[in-house]
C-alpha cells in the first residue's frame, strides 16, 4: 500500500518535530517535508506535491488561511487539515471558505490525527466536534442573512444529488452515504463529482457550505 504523503506547516519547530515523530512512527504516512510559514507551505506544496497538508492557522509571512486559499486554487485535489487552538476557533470559518477539509485541535492525539489524514486522503472531511459547533453557528448566521436578502435556492441539482449532499453535510463519509442510500460507494463518488461541477466547488466541505448558504439544504 502506497503511503500518504504529508507536509507539515507550523511556525513552531517543536510542534513540527513532535508531529513528524508521531507520524513517522505510523506505517501509512510519509512526512515528505515541513514549512515554517505560509509562503513556504505554498512553495513546498508545489515542489513536493503532498497528498495531505497539516496547516497551522497563525504563521508569519503568510497565515494558514491565505496559504490554504492559494494551494487549493492551484491544487484542489490536495487535502488540507487545519490545526487550531481553542481560542482560534473564531477564525475556523475563514478556513472553510479557503478550502480546508479537516479541522483538528492541536491537542488531538496521534490516533485522531492519523485517522484524519486517512479520511482526508480518501476524499472525506473530518471536523473536531468542538470546531464543528463553531462552523454550524457561522452557517446559521449566513443562512439567516441570505434569507433576508434574496432567495438562493435556484440550482440544477437532482433530488438524488440533494439527498447525497444533505448526508455529506451531516458528516457522513462516502461509505456511510452509500450504505444509507443502498448504493455503491463508486456511485456516491460519481454523484459528488456531478455536485462539485454544478456548484463550481472542489470538495465536500465547500459543497456543503455553498448548499447551506443558498438554501439548497436546510441547516441541521
Amino acid at each position: 500500500m502506497e503511503k500518504i504523503k504529508v507536509l507539515i506547516a507550523d511556525d513552531h519547530g517543536v510542534v513540527r518535530e513532535g508531529l513528524m515523530a508521531m507520524l513517522q512512527a505510523n506505517d501509512i504516512v510519509d512526512v515528505v517535508g515541513e514549512a515554517k510559514h505560509g509562503m513556504e507551505a505554498v512553495e513546498q506544496t508545489k515542489k513536493l506535491l503532498p497528498d495531505v497538508i497539516l496547516m497551522d492557522l497563525r504563521m508569519p509571512c503568510m497565515d494558514g488561511v491565505e496559504a490554504t486559499r492559494l494551494i487549493k486554487r492551484e491544487f484542489p485535489h490536495i487535502g488540507i487539515i487545519a490545526l487550531t487552538m481553542n481560542e482560534e476557533q473564531q477564525h475556523v470559518f475563514d478556513l472553510v471558505r479557503a478550502g480546508a477539509t479537516g479541522y483538528l485541535l492541536k491537542d488531538s492525539d496521534s490516533l485522531q490525527i492519523v485517522d484524519a489524514i486517512r479520511a482526508i486522503a480518501r476524499g472525506d472531511s473530518l471536523i473536531h466536534p468542538s470546531v464543528a459547533g463553531k462552523i454550524l453557528a457561522e452557517f446559521s448566521l449566513l443562512a439567516a442573512d441570505k434569507a433576508q436578502t434574496r432567495s438562493l435556492v435556484d440550482h440544477d441539482l437532482t433530488e438524488r444529488e440533494i439527498t447525497v449532499l444533505r448526508l455529506v453535510a451531516s458528516g457522513q463519509t462516502n461509505k456511510e452515504v452509500a450504505n444509507s442510500l443502498e448504493l455503491s460507494e463508486k456511485t456516491i463518488k460519481n454523484h459528488l463529482g456531478n455536485i462539485f461541477h454544478k456548484l463550481h466547488v472542489y470538495d465536500r466541505t465547500q459543497a456543503a457550505v455553498l448548499a447551506i448558504r443558498r438554501g439548497i439544504i436546510p441547516l441541521g
